[in-house]
């Protein structure tokens, strides 16, 4: 089971998963994607390379011929690319507080036009992509809050967010100290970029891509999440009803460091389980 290393490591640090996995007979394999951790770097980035990287990675390891993917927010898109690229490689893929670009073309303006998120990320990658030199002077420097009003602000966090933020020393990739080191910075610009630049292909047309039940995929989302807006990810299901849905009631962006949910991901995943407490609520 494959999963970004940045976050899970901490989850891992904080949370006793052993007895777990051995009841599950699984074991993580956690990797740094290009250009974090001690990865090289690709300059040439791209959707293709990460669903290239994932399938190299699981070669080299020799996992066999089939292995489970979790992605968590900006780590969802080499996910997406996997199921367009290898789907035939993945037993699994769960889909976690997954991130919403907005060039998708079967997003509908109604639900995006009032959404500040839209036109913010469109200027951040037209930044990152024109004025990297103005976008990394901006994030590092002392004179305006800049960076720092993203780690704290109940504007993009709710208190769930917030306790995960104050007591989790592991998470800390945004923080200036962290941006200033060229590669990091470099590594995040271009990550943005292939994340939420265009893409050549919208996931909202897909057909189920495991029409014989032969592999599941799951989203997992957060209803207060501030981040990714749950009526986004409620329409992504609704347009892909082959994805199972979950949908915490008082989770954020952070929902992953909640042992209780990481561990229903992991049973929806490999068991099949549809716990009654993360269906979505049918009305807001």
């Amino acid at each position: 089971m494959l999963f970004n290393k940045v976050k899970i490591k901490e989850i891992l640090r904080r949370f006793d998963f052993q007895d777990l996995m051995v009841e599950l007979g699984i074991y993580l394999l956690l990797f740094d994607r290009a250009g974090y951790g001690e990865s090289d770097p690709n300059p040439k980035r791209s959707l293709k390379s990460e669903a290239s990287d994932i399938q190299e990675l699981a070669d080299q390891l020799q996992l066999g011929s089939k292995f489970y993917v979790i992605g968590v927010s900006l780590g969802c898109y080499p996910a997406w690319s996997g199921l367009r690229s290898i789907p035939h490689r993945l037993a699994g893929v769960a889909l976690v507080v997954p991130m919403i670009n907005y060039t998708w073309r079967s997003l509908p303006c109604d639900l995006t036009k009032d959404d500040y998120r839209k036109n913010l990320s469109r200027w951040c990658v037209w930044v990152a992509r024109h004025t990297p030199g103005l976008l990394h002077w901006w994030l590092t420097q002392k004179l305006f809050p800049s960076s720092s009003v993203l780690d704290r602000n109940p504007a993009f966090f709710n208190n769930k967010d917030m306790e995960v933020l104050n007591n989790t020393p592991g998470y800390q990739l945004l923080s200036k100290n962290q941006l200033k080191k060229p590669g990091v910075f470099d590594s995040l610009r271009r990550d943005f970029i292939t994340a939420f630049g265009k893409w050549d292909f919208d996931p909202l047309d897909w057909k189920d891509p495991y029409p014989q039940n032969e592999s599941s995929v799951h989203i997992w989302q957060g209803y207060e999440d501030k981040v990714v807006p749950v009526q986004l990810q409620r329409f992504v299901s609704q347009k892909l009803p082959w994805i199972r849905y979950h949908e915490v009631p008082d989770g954020g962006h952070f929902l992953v460091y909640d042992s209780n949910v990481c561990e229903g991901i992991l049973r929806s995943l490999l068991l099949g389980e549809d716990p009654l407490l993360y269906r979505p609520k049918l009305v807001d």
